[in-house]
């Protein structure tokens, strides 16, 4: 298993696809391993090395005490990206990890090529986040597994109860509680939304209108700030490449391949 040290923890990688072909890093979202990813693997590791990243906090990366910072995420990628031997690559995120990649536009823009931000924000209330840990440290993940699961799927989805679904809820569960309530604690005191005006890598914005975790307005107003760049909406919640694998990967995939 590929492991990275960075900031005083292992982060955790795993490597799809073939080892000449573009690579493609990939981080998910809040509560979730590189397994939530699963329902659009098989046509981007046709075409590209994806390397998925494991968030400090979550899956088989360390799960450090403390408050992390979007700085500390975005250099995590860095960190993966070096050991891969990587020195540019396409982006593709989604919730904190789409903050993440807008970190990383803000900051390194000399090692992304392109980016796909989906179902993410720039701007958040931080008293959600306050609200989120403090339910966390009071009953554990399982205090907040079904209100989470109910904003990645749209009731409709749900109904299906897919191997995907379950997965994503036994991803869920099995998180360290301070690890996740880290990764809140980047969220709730980020600062990316005023880099992204300079922004000058091209760049896929994707949101879900059902999302009511990072909502279709706030993903239009990231690529309203973000110069010439597009943007997809999609008849989801926040796991859009989950409930529409094919026009997410259609879409993803012809912006990845330009220029």
């Amino acid at each position: 298993m590929p492991f990275v040290n960075s900031d005083g923890a292992r982060i955790y990688w795993r490597v799809d696809g073939r080892a000449d072909a573009p690579p493609l890093l990939m981080v998910g979202s809040l509560g979730s391993d590189h397994s939530m990813w699963n329902p659009i693997m098989e046509p981007l590791a046709e075409r590209y090395r994806v390397i998925r990243i494991d968030k400090r906090g979550h899956g088989a990366s360390d799960a450090p005490q403390g408050d992390y910072k979007m700085e500390q995420l975005g250099r995590d990628v860095l960190a993966v990206a070096d050991a891969a031997g990587v020195e540019r690559f396409r982006y593709m995120g989604l919730s904190i990890g789409g903050m993440i990649g807008m970190w990383l536009l803000g900051n390194v823009p000399q090692r992304i090529e392109r980016a796909v931000l989906t179902n993410t924000s720039a701007r958040v209330d931080p008293s959600t986040f306050s609200d989120r840990i403090a339910a966390v440290k009071a009953g554990g993940m399982s205090s907040i597994a079904d209100v989470v699961l109910g904003r990645f799927f749209t009731a409709g989805y749900a109904a299906r109860n897919t191997v995907h679904m379950a997965t994503v809820r036994q991803v869920l569960l099995s998180l360290e509680p301070h690890g996740y309530i880290g990764c809140c604690t980047a969220i709730r005191d980020m600062d990316v939304a005023s880099k992204l005006p300079g922004v000058s890598t091209p760049t896929l914005v994707v949101a879900g209108t059902h999302d009511v975790s990072t909502s279709a307005e706030q993903g239009r107003w990231i690529a309203q700030q973000i110069p010439g760049a597009e943007y997809l909406e999609l008849p989801t919640a926040h796991f859009s490449p989950s409930e529409e694998p094919e026009r997410f990967t259609d879409t993803a995939l012809r912006f990845l391949r330009a220029g």
